[in-house]
């Protein structure tokens, strides 16, 4: 299949993934945690400029997307008072992720700050697993199995391969599938059993 069709459904299943998390953030069945969207949409156009340099083409746009996403969902987290339990790990990755850009301007080096972000996206996936392990109602699973099949085809979408262009999609793929696992696995574990009074 063309890369750019590729891409452009690698898009499509972003805006499908995102809409839904979105609309259940506005109601308040869905509670992002408001520092991993934040650090999220700055690692993202980060990771979206680098792969753009070192030639990822097409396969770069789904990614460039998903930054914006990510600030929206920080906003509506914010304003819709989500998760916003911040605690000083939250910042050390919030001020990593900062320290990429003039690390990339100082070094020339857009692996380099490709290396820098998905280290910090990684890490910053550790509040929305620690609340998704507590209350993995909070959470959607639909959102996160998107995730991992948006990131599959964002890898086969790009022009030209290398660590800088699909280290990160790689990753995040990964991670958003350790979520849904994590949070399937605790609702089935908190499920209430039959027959057996909760009280």
């Amino acid at each position: 299949m063309d890369k750019t069709w590729l891409s452009a459904i690698a898009t499509a299943i972003s805006l499908i993934a995102f809409l839904p998390y979105l609309a259940s953030t506005l109601r308040g069945a869905i509670r992002p945690h408001v520092m991993s969207w934040t650090i999220w949409g700055i690692t993202t156009s980060i990771v979206f400029w680098a792969q753009r340099e070192a030639g990822g083409g097409v396969g770069a746009w789904p990614v460039g997307f998903s930054a914006i996403i990510a600030f929206m969902v920080a906003l509506l987290a914010y304003s819709k008072r989500g998760d916003i339990h911040i605690m000083r790990s939250d910042w050390v990755f919030f001020l990593s992720a900062l320290a990429a850009i003039p690390l990339w301007y100082l070094t020339d080096s857009a692996l380099l700050a490709v290396l820098l972000v998905t280290t910090i996206d990684v890490l910053g996936f550790g509040p929305t697993l620690r609340k998704g392990y507590a209350q993995p109602q909070s959470e959607s699973l639909l959102f996160f199995s998107m995730i991992v099949v948006r990131n599959i085809l964002v890898v086969f979408a790009l022009e030209s391969y290398s660590v800088t262009t699909a280290l990160f999609p790689f990753a995040i793929g990964t991670m958003a599938a350790v979520v849904f696992t994590v949070v399937l696995v605790r609702r089935i574990q908190l499920k209430p059993k039959p027959g057996i009074d909760p009280q």
